[in-house]
């Protein structure tokens, strides 16, 4: 299905928000993208920058910007993902919010055609394309890394029974629910607080659509185009399913079962399958390796297994001059 053309929007108001922690020349990337927008004539566009270091690091950057458009300025010290989103949720009212993360840049159409999908398919939340590109030159496995930070559809723009993640998304702001905190913080330091809020929203029957031509870019630095930084996300990823059922209310305990069977089975058969690429030095070594540690975190996906990445872990992993 081809979607509306830019012109046929009704006058709106649109929210881009960009949630940040200590990536300088991403933010600068990601806010000069959507100064670019075009397309939007009838929409009234803003951007708000939360910043979530608890030093305020973004703050200068953000000064330092001349536009037209609003750019507002939010501090968000209490380090957290969920905490950032919901603190720039709170200053808009705006009835669209699109999400842009803080290492994507867009190109000059993409804000009309998620809005051009929104207004086709009459949808509450849209879903558009990532594609990551490598910043460094030599990469080992070069396919599995695009592959593993990008993040792929549909090739035709249609409604979808499913969900991805925040990032490169459009939300009607009245389909979101009318509480506090949007986003659960118990989701702040090992993430996920999208995908329990768009679970939550597919359960209420709110219309999901993929927007196929609507892509971003995702930079990748070479801090994480190595194994050892995907393979613990892969075990936290494959953690999902198992911990969705027991986090479902009431609880799924059979589902979970099947999930942690599923898992052993996953763990067992790619672990040797990778192992024998890995010795043979063999291109699809990191996608067997991959599947097998999402295998191992559907089987161990309670605590004290559980990973963080965001939050608190990122003061650790991201200081201020690292």
């Amino acid at each position: 299905m081809k979607p509306a053309p830019p012109h046929s929007f009704t006058a709106v108001r649109l929210s881009v928000i960009i949630p940040t922690f200590r990536r300088a020349d991403g933010l600068r990337l990601a806010v000069g993208s959507v100064l670019a927008q075009t397309g939007l004539e009838a929409v009234t566009v803003r951007i708000i920058v939360c910043d979530n270091s608890p030093e305020a690091s973004a703050r200068a950057i953000v000064a330092a910007i001349n536009s037209d458009i609003d750019i507002t300025y939010l501090h968000e010290p209490a380090t957290g993902v969920a905490n950032a989103r919901n603190t720039a949720l709170a200053a808009t009212d705006d009835d669209f919010i699109a999400f842009l993360d803080d290492d994507e840049e867009a190109p000059a159409d993409w804000l009309s055609k998620l809005l051009a999908t929104q207004n086709a398919l009459d949808a509450d939340v849209v879903f558009g394309p990532v594609s990551a590109r490598l910043i460094a030159a030599e990469v080992p496995y070069p396919s599995y890394f695009e592959a593993f930070f990008s993040r792929f559809g549909p090739d035709t723009t249609q409604l979808i029974d499913h969900y991805y993640g925040c990032g490169n998304s459009l939300l009607r702001r009245a389909a979101l629910p009318r509480v506090h905190e949007v986003f659960s913080v118990d989701r702040n330091d090992c993430g996920g607080e999208d995908d329990k809020l768009f679970y939550g929203m597919r359960e209420q029957g709110k219309r999901m659509a993929w927007a196929a031509d609507a892509v971003v870019w995702e930079d990748v630095p070479q801090s994480r185009s190595t194994l050892k930084y995907t393979l613990p996300r892969a075990f936290a990823y494959g953690q999902g399913p198992s911990t969705s059922a027991m986090a479902h209310n009431p609880s799924k305990p059979f589902a979970c079962a099947y999930w942690m069977i599923n898992g052993a089975v996953q763990a067992v058969v790619f672990g040797i399958w990778g192992g024998l690429l890995t010795l043979t030095r063999a291109k699809g070594a990191a996608s067997a390796l991959d599947k097998c540690a999402r295998g191992l975190g559907k089987l161990i996906w309670f605590p004290p297994f559980k990973l963080g990445f965001y939050g608190t872990a990122l003061l650790k992993t991201n200081a201020p001059g690292r």
